[in-house]
């Protein structure tokens, strides 16, 4: 299977909420609509990972809420900064989680966990994302 890219927004979730009480108007609210590989193998537990650059987290004025210690695919460890809050949506589903920061990379990367979140899958005939049970979303309650 190639490489699977799809169109999701980010949104600032403290902006949202400030906007919801009227302080901000809704158009303030900071949000980008990117490109992101979709990585079906990349997780960290329970946090994320959507994998943004800084460039990125400063567009969308996250705050850097605590930093991690993690290892990159090519094996490489380190300290890496975690942001948030923000909400991913495609399409009609959306998912909030913190951003794994790496200064320069090049591509946002969606990971496994908000894939599982907004119960979606990558169809490895099509090479694309698709709802894991169909066009609505199905939300497992444990």
């Amino acid at each position: 299977m190639g490489v699977v890219r799809t169109e999701i927004t980010l949104v600032n979730i403290e902006d949202q909420g400030v906007a919801n009480r009227g302080y901000i108007p809704q158009d303030q609210v900071r949000q980008l609509t990117v490109s992101a590989v979709v990585d079906t193998g990349a997780w960290t537990g329970t946090k994320g990972p959507l994998v943004i650059n800084e460039e990125t987290r400063e567009k969308l004025g996250l705050r850097i809420r605590k930093t991690n210690s993690g290892t990159l695919a090519d094996g490489t460890k380190g300290e890496y900064s975690m942001a948030g809050p923000l909400e991913i949506t495609w399409k009609d589903r959306e998912a909030v989680c913190e951003a794994i920061v790496l200064p320069n990379a090049e591509e946002i990367l969606l990971g496994a966990i908000p894939l599982e979140a907004m119960d979606l899958m990558v169809h490895p005939l099509k090479e694309e994302i698709v709802g894991a049970h169909g066009d609505q979303p199905l939300h497992v309650i444990y």
